[in-house]
This record gives structure tokens, sequence and C-alpha cells, in this order.
């Protein structure tokens, strides 16, 4: 599963971040690496983008980078 199929309210554990060159790197420069728990605070009334809670700080994502990252669901 991709961290953009999660719902809100739920948590999950990141198992792999996808993405090549500069994107893949961006992504893990802002705590995006795996084994990292991240919940899923809300999504905009269209689904994109989504606002996520991790390592004790928020941080919104677009869906086409979020759908990079493979999770796994977790409780909370």
């Amino acid at each position: 599963m991709t961290l953009d199929e999660l719902s809100i309210g739920a948590t999950g554990l990141i198992t792999e971040v996808g993405g090549s060159g500069l994107l893949r790197r961006r992504l893990l420069d802002m705590g995006l690496t795996p084994k990292t728990k991240v919940l899923v605070r809300k999504k905009a009334p269209l689904g994109d983008p989504i606002e996520l809670f991790l390592r004790g700080y928020e941080l919104t994502l677009r869906i086409e980078n979020a759908n990079k990252i493979e999770i796994i669901e977790v409780e909370a």
C-alpha cells in the first residue's frame, strides 16, 4: 500500500521510499525514511495535498509524491 491510500486518522510505517534522483533525496531529507511512523491528519477537499504528522512535526505532501512511499498500516 502507498501513503496516499492511507485514510484520515490512520497510521502507517514506511517500508520503502521510491522515486529517483532529487525527488527521492528530498523525501528522505523531509524525514520520510524507512521505519518511520506517519499519521494522516487531514486531506484537502479534493484529496490533494495531504497533511501528515511524523517525527514531532506536520508535513504537507502532494499525492503525486505520496504515492511513491510504500507503507504498512499499523495501530497508533
